[in-house]
């Protein structure tokens, strides 16, 4: 089970992140985000983890290229456009070194089909990112992506073992679900929530 953290900001969270055993960490550059961080900040705190665990850029409100350049420069192997990009958004990052991911609210428009718009994973929130705000796995009436797809969205250490079970993804992903406040991480939160996704069935 692929793991990725989101929305870190500080050492002891991306040091914590890493101890758990996460297999990727994500840096929010999105402006209206309470998580969000500058490419400074994301820059010191990528040249903390280890080369196998993925270094993630999440932009929203830029285009593709600026997304880029931002990652490139902060150091980050990563690249998660969120949000209604077009297939050309995903073309121009295709000759940038950085794994893309393609990061989308589910829709009956949306296209779930992994790699469809050049993306190396797919993944799939909630309509308001960030928010911990579940939606409802009967939306894809059992027809669940195959391959790199990650489940985001309202998970916690208690319903992440659950929401495996259920809709089988490749990996998952957590942001508010492992914080005490809004935008402020738990480190326990954080070590219980790999665990609980590592043993699920």
């Amino acid at each position: 089970m692929f793991v990725k953290v989101c929305g870190l900001r500080t050492v002891a969270d991306v040091d914590t992140a890493v101890e758990a055993g996460a297999d990727a960490i994500g840096f929010v550059f999105a402006e209206r985000s309470v998580r969000r961080v500058d490419p400074e900040l994301a820059a010191r705190l990528a040249a903390r983890v280890p080369d196998d665990v993925l270094t993630v850029g999440v932009f929203s409100d830029v285009s593709a290229t600026a997304a880029g350049e931002i990652a490139v420069a902060a150091g980050l192997r990563a690249v998660q456009l969120h949000g209604d990009y077009p297939h050309t958004a995903f073309a121009d990052l295709a000759g940038v070194p950085v794994q893309l991911i393609r990061a989308t609210a589910l829709k009956p428009t949306t296209d779930v089909e992994v790699g469809a718009f050049g993306e190396d994973m797919l993944l799939l929130d909630s309509p308001v990112a960030g928010s911990g705000e579940r939606w409802d796995l009967a939306t894809l009436d059992g027809a669940w992506p195959q391959g790199k797809w990650i489940l985001a969205g309202g998970l916690d250490p208690a319903n992440v073992g659950t929401a495996i079970a259920a809709s089988r993804p490749w990996g998952v992903d957590v942001s508010s679900g492992v914080e005490s406040s809004r935008g402020v991480k738990d480190q326990g939160l954080i070590r219980d929530f790999v665990r609980a996704a590592r043993s699920a069935t």
